[in-house]
Formats: C-alpha cells, structure tokens, sequence
C-alpha cells in the first residue's frame, strides 16, 4: 500500500467513525536490523510493539553452524544465539531508537545468559550491517559502560551480522499463537521485574557516538 493510498484509507475510516491501523507488512520496512536479547519469544513481541517495525523474526545468529534447528541451539550443538530480525521503517524508527528499546528488553550485564534461561546462547549481542549501525551501537555500548547504570560490567558483545536463520515456524509470533503460555512463561522468567526496577522513569538516549 503506497502511502498516499494509506492517507486515503485512514481519511475514510477517520470519517466512518472507525479505527484504522496498518498491518506490519504494509510499513515500508526498508531496513533491518539485529538483536540477541534472550528469549527471542519476548524480544520479537517487543520490538513489534514499536511504531515503524515492520515484521520481527526470531531466529538464529552468531555461530558456523549451518542451517541450526532450535534443538541444536537450545542443546548447546551451535554457538548461535537466539536472534531477532527486526525489520523496520528509518523515516518513522531510528536505529538509536531501536537500540535504546533494545537496552530497555532485557539484562546487558549478564554474560551468562537471561534471566531463567542460562547459556552463551541466551546472551546479549548486537549483529550490525553496517558502518553506521556499527559506529552508533559501539557508542550505545559505551556509553552505557560509562554511565554505572548496572552493578555489573556490560557483556553485550558487538559483531557483523552473518548468516541469520529464521527459527521454526510454531517459534515467531509465538506470543500470539500461545498467549498464555507465553505471559507465563514470561511472567516466571523475571524479565519484566527486572526491567521495571532498572528502567522505570530512565528515558535517557545512552549514546557516545558523535560525527
């Protein structure tokens, strides 16, 4: 749907008294990026939430291993991580935007996993594509260092991204397609808890980068 077309449909709505809202895949998602964060469950339901993403697909980055089943990661057979691909629109969603997001998902100070889930494959990356989301993401993680925010060091680890595999199908938009497992998967973990404490009333931009 071309914007001009989007104007129209949201003008008549607006008229008819109804709500509108596009569906993720009528956003001009024209650039991609990626994030480990943990359960990729709960960082794909969250950076859906943002305006300007497009699609979110969990999956697999950061190991050699071709082609990784969620077994062979979640047994440790792989040095993946659990990885979304978050797909979105740069007029609408900066990349700083959506690294600020990504710091407010989940513990960067445990290089041991997340939370309830323990394992290198569970831990905190940023997959850069290029050399800008690599010069900002590097100055993200600076300046969170910097800042003392957390007790312990930040472990995010910074790296190309490379061969990124989508996980198996009953994985993406699982908080979807299994809500209440998921809320109390999620809810057990910890992870809202924890950000809660961290991050309630911080809505400082953590960046270093300058041009």
């Amino acid at each position: 749907m071309t914007y001009a077309l989007k104007n129209i449909v949201a003008a008549l709505a607006l008229a008819i008294g109804v709500s509108f809202s596009l569906p993720a895949a009528a956003i001009a998602a024209d650039k991609v990026a990626y994030f480990a964060g943990g359960c990729f469950w709960c960082t794909e339901a969250d950076f859906e939430k943002i305006e300007g993403v497009g699609d979110v697909i969990s999956g697999f980055m950061g190991g050699a291993e071709p082609n990784p089943t969620y077994r062979d990661v979640a047994y440790g057979r792989t040095t993946h991580r659990e990885t979304v691909k978050v797909l979105y629109d740069d007029s609408k969603v900066s990349y700083q935007q959506l690294l600020s997001a990504f710091w407010r998902m989940h513990d960067p100070s445990d290089g041991k996993g997340s939370f309830v889930d323990r394992g290198r494959h569970y831990s905190s990356a940023i997959f850069y594509v290029d050399a800008e989301q690599k010069r900002l993401a590097e100055g993200a993680i600076a300046a969170l260092k910097k800042s003392g925010k957390f007790d312990r060091p930040i472990t995010t680890e910074l790296a190309k991204a490379d061969g990124f595999y989508a996980a198996e199908d009953y994985h993406q938009d699982y908080y979807k397609k299994a809500a209440t497992k998921y809320k109390y998967y999620r809810f057990r973990s910890g992870r809202d808890q924890f950000i809660k404490a961290v991050w309630k009333g911080d809505d400082k931009v953590y960046q270093l980068a300058t041009r």
